[in-house]
Protein backbone atom coordinates (compact mmCIF):
# COMPACT_ATOMS: atom_id res chain seq x y z
CA UNK A 1 0.00 0.00 0.00
CA UNK A 2 2.82 2.53 0.84
CA UNK A 3 4.02 3.21 -2.76
CA UNK A 4 0.67 3.55 -4.17
CA UNK A 5 -0.86 5.88 -1.34
CA UNK A 6 2.64 8.17 -1.90
CA UNK A 7 2.10 8.10 -5.42
CA UNK A 8 -1.81 9.00 -4.88
CA UNK A 9 -0.92 11.86 -2.50
CA UNK A 10 1.88 13.38 -4.65
CA UNK A 11 0.22 12.55 -7.75
CA UNK A 12 -3.70 13.27 -7.52
CA UNK A 13 -4.27 14.85 -3.98
CA UNK A 14 -1.30 17.49 -3.79
CA UNK A 15 -1.73 18.95 -7.27
CA UNK A 16 -6.07 18.91 -7.27
CA UNK A 17 -5.48 21.39 -3.98
CA UNK A 18 -2.82 23.17 -5.07
CA UNK A 19 -5.06 23.98 -8.22
CA UNK A 20 -7.40 25.67 -6.47
CA UNK A 21 -5.10 28.13 -4.98
CA UNK A 22 -6.65 31.94 -4.83
CA UNK A 23 -3.84 33.97 -5.40
CA UNK A 24 -6.26 37.15 -6.02
CA UNK A 25 -8.69 37.07 -2.98
CA UNK A 26 -6.75 34.54 -0.64
CA UNK A 27 -7.08 31.21 0.67
CA UNK A 28 -8.75 28.28 -1.86
CA UNK A 29 -11.15 28.17 -3.91
CA UNK A 30 -14.58 26.98 -1.83
CA UNK A 31 -16.52 24.76 -4.25
CA UNK A 32 -16.22 22.11 -7.35
CA UNK A 33 -18.83 20.65 -8.91
CA UNK A 34 -19.29 17.36 -9.80
CA UNK A 35 -18.98 19.25 -13.66
CA UNK A 36 -15.22 19.66 -12.30
CA UNK A 37 -16.41 23.70 -12.92
CA UNK A 38 -15.15 26.08 -9.74
CA UNK A 39 -16.93 28.50 -8.29
CA UNK A 40 -14.44 31.35 -7.33
CA UNK A 41 -17.06 33.86 -5.62
CA UNK A 42 -18.58 30.72 -3.61
CA UNK A 43 -17.74 31.26 0.33
CA UNK A 44 -14.94 29.94 1.76
CA UNK A 45 -15.60 27.99 4.95
CA UNK A 46 -13.08 28.31 8.11
CA UNK A 47 -13.21 24.24 8.42
CA UNK A 48 -11.92 23.85 4.80
CA UNK A 49 -8.92 26.22 5.03
CA UNK A 50 -8.51 24.98 8.37
CA UNK A 51 -7.82 21.46 6.97
CA UNK A 52 -6.13 22.73 3.90
CA UNK A 53 -3.42 24.36 6.21
CA UNK A 54 -3.22 21.18 8.51
CA UNK A 55 -2.46 18.76 5.16
CA UNK A 56 -0.30 20.97 3.48
CA UNK A 57 1.57 21.49 6.80
CA UNK A 58 1.56 17.67 7.23
CA UNK A 59 2.42 16.87 3.92
CA UNK A 60 5.75 19.48 3.42
CA UNK A 61 7.27 17.47 7.05
CA UNK A 62 6.71 13.95 5.46
CA UNK A 63 8.08 14.79 1.76
CA UNK A 64 10.18 17.92 2.62
CA UNK A 65 8.95 19.64 -0.66
CA UNK A 66 9.41 23.29 -0.09
CA UNK A 67 6.63 24.15 -2.83
CA UNK A 68 4.16 22.02 0.34
CA UNK A 69 5.07 24.82 3.18
CA UNK A 70 4.56 27.63 0.34
CA UNK A 71 1.26 26.25 0.24
CA UNK A 72 0.65 26.28 3.73
CA UNK A 73 1.60 29.90 4.25
CA UNK A 74 -0.76 30.64 2.06
CA UNK A 75 -3.29 29.15 4.03
CA UNK A 76 -2.27 30.34 7.07
CA UNK A 77 -1.68 34.01 6.10
CA UNK A 78 -6.12 33.60 5.05
CA UNK A 79 -6.42 32.37 8.15
CA UNK A 80 -5.21 35.20 9.99
CA UNK A 81 -5.97 38.07 8.24
CA UNK A 82 -9.37 36.80 7.35
CA UNK A 83 -10.94 33.78 9.17
CA UNK A 84 -9.62 35.47 12.69
CA UNK A 85 -12.29 38.00 14.71
CA UNK A 86 -9.98 41.16 15.50
CA UNK A 87 -12.87 42.08 18.09
CA UNK A 88 -14.20 39.33 19.99
CA UNK A 89 -11.63 36.96 19.26
CA UNK A 90 -12.59 33.12 17.84
CA UNK A 91 -12.49 32.61 13.71
CA UNK A 92 -15.37 32.87 11.80
CA UNK A 93 -17.57 30.05 10.34
CA UNK A 94 -16.92 31.67 6.87
CA UNK A 95 -16.23 34.38 4.85
CA UNK A 96 -17.10 35.43 1.46
CA UNK A 97 -15.03 34.44 -2.17
CA UNK A 98 -13.34 38.25 -0.82
CA UNK A 99 -12.36 37.36 2.65
CA UNK A 100 -14.79 39.45 4.38
CA UNK A 101 -17.08 37.73 6.61
CA UNK A 102 -19.94 35.74 5.59
CA UNK A 103 -21.05 33.72 8.68
CA UNK A 104 -19.58 35.29 11.93
CA UNK A 105 -20.31 32.68 14.00
CA UNK A 106 -18.20 31.08 16.62
CA UNK A 107 -18.85 27.72 16.38
CA UNK A 108 -16.57 24.88 18.60
CA UNK A 109 -15.62 22.73 15.67
CA UNK A 110 -14.59 25.79 13.89
CA UNK A 111 -12.44 27.26 16.87
CA UNK A 112 -10.60 23.24 16.95
CA UNK A 113 -9.95 23.00 13.30
CA UNK A 114 -7.93 26.14 13.56
CA UNK A 115 -6.17 24.79 16.56
CA UNK A 116 -5.09 21.69 14.53
CA UNK A 117 -4.04 23.65 11.27
CA UNK A 118 -2.00 26.37 13.50
CA UNK A 119 -0.13 23.67 15.34
CA UNK A 120 0.47 21.94 12.37
CA UNK A 121 1.81 24.81 10.79
CA UNK A 122 4.27 26.01 13.98
CA UNK A 123 5.68 22.72 13.42
CA UNK A 124 6.18 23.02 9.87
CA UNK A 125 7.53 26.34 10.20
CA UNK A 126 8.20 26.85 12.94
CA UNK A 127 6.65 30.24 13.17
CA UNK A 128 6.08 30.94 16.94
CA UNK A 129 3.49 33.62 15.92
CA UNK A 130 1.24 30.64 14.81
CA UNK A 131 1.39 28.75 17.88
CA UNK A 132 0.84 31.85 19.72
CA UNK A 133 -2.40 32.02 17.77
CA UNK A 134 -2.92 28.09 18.40
CA UNK A 135 -2.70 29.02 22.09
CA UNK A 136 -5.07 32.07 22.16
CA UNK A 137 -7.71 29.81 20.24
CA UNK A 138 -7.30 26.82 23.07
CA UNK A 139 -7.86 29.93 25.55
CA UNK A 140 -10.69 30.82 24.14
CA UNK A 141 -12.26 27.52 23.69
CA UNK A 142 -11.65 26.52 27.64
CA UNK A 143 -12.86 29.92 28.37
CA UNK A 144 -16.08 31.07 26.17
CA UNK A 145 -16.89 27.50 24.90
CA UNK A 146 -17.45 25.03 27.79
CA UNK A 147 -19.82 24.56 30.63
CA UNK A 148 -19.43 22.72 33.83
CA UNK A 149 -20.32 19.02 31.78
CA UNK A 150 -17.92 19.30 28.79
CA UNK A 151 -18.18 21.69 25.87
CA UNK A 152 -20.67 24.15 24.11
CA UNK A 153 -20.82 23.93 20.71
CA UNK A 154 -22.76 26.58 18.70
CA UNK A 155 -21.88 30.35 19.55
CA UNK A 156 -22.40 33.35 18.18
CA UNK A 157 -20.41 36.23 16.90
CA UNK A 158 -19.82 37.45 21.22
CA UNK A 159 -20.31 33.82 22.10
CA UNK A 160 -23.58 34.19 23.02
CA UNK A 161 -24.87 29.95 22.49
CA UNK A 162 -27.18 29.53 19.84
CA UNK A 163 -29.10 26.39 18.33
CA UNK A 164 -26.51 23.82 16.76
CA UNK A 165 -27.74 23.54 13.46
CA UNK A 166 -24.47 23.45 11.91
CA UNK A 167 -23.57 19.90 13.51
CA UNK A 168 -26.96 18.35 14.14
CA UNK A 169 -29.25 15.97 11.76
CA UNK A 170 -31.45 13.01 11.67
CA UNK A 171 -34.50 15.69 12.75
CA UNK A 172 -32.57 16.79 16.24
CA UNK A 173 -31.15 19.44 17.53
CA UNK A 174 -28.03 18.39 19.62
CA UNK A 175 -26.45 20.54 22.45
CA UNK A 176 -23.24 18.57 22.36
CA UNK A 177 -22.57 16.02 20.00
CA UNK A 178 -19.63 13.60 19.81
CA UNK A 179 -18.33 14.88 16.52
CA UNK A 180 -16.99 18.24 17.97
CA UNK A 181 -15.70 16.22 20.78
CA UNK A 182 -13.55 14.07 18.95
CA UNK A 183 -12.45 17.00 16.94
CA UNK A 184 -11.39 19.21 20.09
CA UNK A 185 -9.62 16.00 21.33
CA UNK A 186 -7.85 15.94 17.71
CA UNK A 187 -6.99 19.45 17.82
CA UNK A 188 -5.48 19.66 21.36
CA UNK A 189 -3.14 16.50 20.72
CA UNK A 190 -1.70 18.26 18.25
CA UNK A 191 -0.90 21.67 20.06
CA UNK A 192 0.27 19.20 22.98
CA UNK A 193 2.87 17.70 20.58
CA UNK A 194 3.38 21.53 19.80
CA UNK A 195 3.77 22.99 22.94
CA UNK A 196 4.08 19.92 25.66
CA UNK A 197 2.29 22.54 28.10
CA UNK A 198 0.65 20.83 31.28
CA UNK A 199 -2.47 22.93 30.74
CA UNK A 200 -3.28 21.37 27.46
CA UNK A 201 -2.61 17.75 28.55
CA UNK A 202 -5.01 18.13 31.49
CA UNK A 203 -7.73 18.97 29.34
CA UNK A 204 -6.97 15.97 27.04
CA UNK A 205 -7.52 13.27 29.80
CA UNK A 206 -10.24 15.32 30.99
CA UNK A 207 -11.83 14.87 27.34
CA UNK A 208 -11.02 11.03 27.43
CA UNK A 209 -12.83 10.77 30.83
CA UNK A 210 -16.25 12.64 29.12
CA UNK A 211 -15.69 9.60 26.29
CA UNK A 212 -15.18 7.01 28.28
CA UNK A 213 -17.65 7.90 30.92
CA UNK A 214 -20.45 9.88 28.65
CA UNK A 215 -19.88 9.41 24.57
CA UNK A 216 -19.09 5.43 24.62
CA UNK A 217 -22.00 2.95 24.98
CA UNK A 218 -20.31 -0.13 26.73
CA UNK A 219 -23.80 -2.24 26.20
CA UNK A 220 -23.40 -1.30 22.02
CA UNK A 221 -20.09 -1.26 22.10
CA UNK A 222 -20.54 2.44 20.32
CA UNK A 223 -20.75 5.97 20.46
CA UNK A 224 -23.57 7.95 20.81
CA UNK A 225 -23.60 10.51 18.11
CA UNK A 226 -26.25 13.51 19.64
CA UNK A 227 -26.70 14.35 23.18
CA UNK A 228 -28.54 17.14 25.30
CA UNK A 229 -26.42 19.06 27.91
CA UNK A 230 -26.66 16.56 30.12
CA UNK A 231 -25.50 14.20 27.55
CA UNK A 232 -28.60 11.98 27.57
CA UNK A 233 -28.38 9.95 23.48
CA UNK A 234 -31.18 11.93 21.73
CA UNK A 235 -31.43 9.23 18.75
CA UNK A 236 -30.65 5.47 18.10
CA UNK A 237 -27.60 6.16 15.68
CA UNK A 238 -24.23 4.65 15.34
CA UNK A 239 -22.06 6.54 12.69
CA UNK A 240 -19.95 4.01 11.60
CA UNK A 241 -17.18 6.25 10.07
CA UNK A 242 -16.70 8.30 13.34
CA UNK A 243 -16.39 5.00 15.40
CA UNK A 244 -13.60 3.48 13.40
CA UNK A 245 -11.97 7.30 13.36
CA UNK A 246 -12.03 7.94 17.09
CA UNK A 247 -10.47 4.10 17.37
CA UNK A 248 -7.49 5.20 16.34
CA UNK A 249 -7.48 9.21 16.62
CA UNK A 250 -8.03 8.21 20.91
CA UNK A 251 -5.16 5.83 20.89
CA UNK A 252 -3.07 8.21 18.76
CA UNK A 253 -3.82 11.24 21.88
CA UNK A 254 -3.86 8.87 24.39
CA UNK A 255 -0.65 7.95 23.41
CA UNK A 256 0.81 11.25 22.85
CA UNK A 257 -0.75 12.23 26.59
CA UNK A 258 1.48 9.27 27.94
CA UNK A 259 -0.28 8.31 31.08
CA UNK A 260 -0.95 4.78 31.31
CA UNK A 261 -3.40 4.76 33.15
CA UNK A 262 -5.60 6.07 30.70
CA UNK A 263 -4.07 4.08 27.97
CA UNK A 264 -5.23 1.12 29.56
CA UNK A 265 -8.55 2.46 30.47
CA UNK A 266 -9.20 3.51 26.48
CA UNK A 267 -7.38 1.16 24.62
CA UNK A 268 -10.37 -1.85 25.45
CA UNK A 269 -13.04 0.95 24.20
CA UNK A 270 -10.40 1.34 20.78
CA UNK A 271 -10.65 -2.22 20.18
CA UNK A 272 -14.05 -2.46 21.15
CA UNK A 273 -14.93 0.19 18.50
CA UNK A 274 -12.93 -1.16 15.53
CA UNK A 275 -14.44 -4.93 16.36
CA UNK A 276 -17.91 -3.78 16.03
CA UNK A 277 -17.53 -1.36 12.77
CA UNK A 278 -15.74 -4.51 11.36
CA UNK A 279 -18.45 -7.13 12.32
CA UNK A 280 -21.05 -4.70 11.48
CA UNK A 281 -20.53 -2.20 8.73
CA UNK A 282 -17.17 -4.17 6.58
CA UNK A 283 -18.72 -6.36 3.34
CA UNK A 284 -15.32 -7.49 2.17
CA UNK A 285 -14.06 -4.29 0.67
CA UNK A 286 -15.53 -1.52 2.14
CA UNK A 287 -17.72 0.31 4.99
CA UNK A 288 -21.21 1.41 4.93
CA UNK A 289 -22.03 4.93 6.35
CA UNK A 290 -24.13 4.56 9.60
CA UNK A 291 -27.51 2.88 11.15
CA UNK A 292 -30.20 5.30 12.46
CA UNK A 293 -33.21 4.04 14.13
CA UNK A 294 -32.44 0.33 12.38
CA UNK A 295 -31.71 1.98 9.17
CA UNK A 296 -28.41 1.17 7.70
CA UNK A 297 -26.80 3.96 5.13
CA UNK A 298 -25.33 1.71 2.74
CA UNK A 299 -23.50 4.87 0.93
CA UNK A 300 -19.66 4.59 0.46
CA UNK A 301 -18.85 8.22 1.49
CA UNK A 302 -15.41 9.66 1.05
CA UNK A 303 -14.26 9.94 4.53
CA UNK A 304 -15.63 6.77 6.15
CA UNK A 305 -13.45 4.78 3.76
CA UNK A 306 -10.26 6.74 4.14
CA UNK A 307 -10.93 6.97 8.38
CA UNK A 308 -11.90 2.97 8.00
CA UNK A 309 -8.39 2.41 6.34
CA UNK A 310 -6.83 4.38 9.17
CA UNK A 311 -8.73 2.93 12.11
CA UNK A 312 -8.35 -1.02 11.01
CA UNK A 313 -4.81 -0.55 9.88
CA UNK A 314 -4.46 0.65 13.63
CA UNK A 315 -5.93 -1.87 14.82
CA UNK A 316 -4.04 -4.38 12.99
CA UNK A 317 -0.68 -2.61 14.59
CA UNK A 318 -2.16 -2.76 17.75
CA UNK A 319 -2.51 -6.27 17.59
CA UNK A 320 -0.74 -8.01 14.73
CA UNK A 321 -2.49 -11.60 15.32
CA UNK A 322 -5.78 -9.40 14.07
CA UNK A 323 -4.73 -9.95 10.28
CA UNK A 324 -8.18 -9.52 9.27
CA UNK A 325 -7.58 -5.73 10.57
CA UNK A 326 -4.98 -5.29 8.06
CA UNK A 327 -6.98 -7.21 4.85
CA UNK A 328 -9.56 -5.17 5.89
CA UNK A 329 -7.32 -2.12 5.14
CA UNK A 330 -5.86 -3.00 2.37
CA UNK A 331 -9.26 -4.13 0.74
CA UNK A 332 -11.14 -0.77 1.50
CA UNK A 333 -7.80 0.86 0.18
CA UNK A 334 -7.89 -0.85 -3.53
CA UNK A 335 -12.20 -0.02 -3.23
CA UNK A 336 -11.01 4.03 -3.09
CA UNK A 337 -8.68 3.53 -5.49
CA UNK A 338 -10.89 1.73 -8.12
CA UNK A 339 -14.31 3.56 -7.25
CA UNK A 340 -14.02 6.18 -4.86
CA UNK A 341 -10.81 8.09 -6.67
CA UNK A 342 -12.52 9.96 -9.48
CA UNK A 343 -10.07 8.91 -12.55
CA UNK A 344 -10.99 12.24 -14.60
CA UNK A 345 -8.29 14.38 -15.08
CA UNK A 346 -7.90 17.34 -13.01
CA UNK A 347 -10.10 15.89 -10.12
CA UNK A 348 -9.64 14.24 -6.44
CA UNK A 349 -12.81 11.98 -5.14
CA UNK A 350 -16.30 11.75 -5.51
CA UNK A 351 -18.11 12.81 -2.46
CA UNK A 352 -19.92 9.39 -2.10
CA UNK A 353 -20.36 5.92 -4.41
CA UNK A 354 -23.01 3.51 -3.98
CA UNK A 355 -21.86 -0.26 -3.06
CA UNK A 356 -20.88 -1.29 -6.52
CA UNK A 357 -19.17 2.12 -7.09
CA UNK A 358 -21.15 4.22 -8.74
CA UNK A 359 -20.51 7.99 -7.79
CA UNK A 360 -23.56 10.50 -6.53
CA UNK A 361 -23.32 13.04 -9.57
CA UNK A 362 -25.60 15.31 -7.46
CA UNK A 363 -22.58 15.78 -4.85
CA UNK A 364 -19.76 17.88 -5.70
CA UNK A 365 -16.17 17.27 -5.66
CA UNK A 366 -15.32 19.97 -3.30
CA UNK A 367 -17.67 22.45 -0.38
CA UNK A 368 -16.84 23.34 2.55
CA UNK A 369 -16.83 19.90 4.59
CA UNK A 370 -15.11 18.39 1.92
CA UNK A 371 -11.37 18.49 1.84
CA UNK A 372 -8.04 16.99 1.25
CA UNK A 373 -7.66 16.13 5.24
CA UNK A 374 -9.15 12.72 5.55
CA UNK A 375 -7.98 11.26 2.16
CA UNK A 376 -4.25 13.55 2.61
CA UNK A 377 -4.43 11.83 6.14
CA UNK A 378 -4.92 8.70 5.18
CA UNK A 379 -2.38 8.19 2.53
CA UNK A 380 0.53 9.86 4.67
CA UNK A 381 -0.68 7.57 7.92
CA UNK A 382 -0.10 4.71 5.58
CA UNK A 383 3.25 5.91 4.34
CA UNK A 384 4.26 5.87 8.10
CA UNK A 385 2.85 3.00 9.21
CA UNK A 386 5.66 1.44 7.15
CA UNK A 387 2.71 -1.82 6.54
CA UNK A 388 2.01 -2.91 3.66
Amino acid sequence: MINEAKQHLTGTIIPFWKNLRDDEYGGYSGYVGFDLKTDKKALKGCILNSRILWFFSQAYMLLKDESLLEEARHAYAFLIHNFTDKKYGGVYWSVNFDGTPADTAKHTYCQAFAVYGLAAYYMASKDEKALDEALALFDIIESRCTDEKGYLESLDRQFGQTENDKLSENGVMASKTMNTLLHVFEAYAELYIACRKPGVKKRLLHILDIFADKIYNPKLQRQEVFFDGNYNSLIDMQSYGHDIETSWLIDRGTAIAGEKAYVEKMAPITSALAEKVYKKAYDGRSIDNECVRGVTDTARVWWVQAEAVNGFLNAYMKNNEKVEYLHAAENIFDFIRKYVADKRKGSEWFWRVDREGRPDTAKPIVEPWKCPYHNGRMCMEIIRSNVG
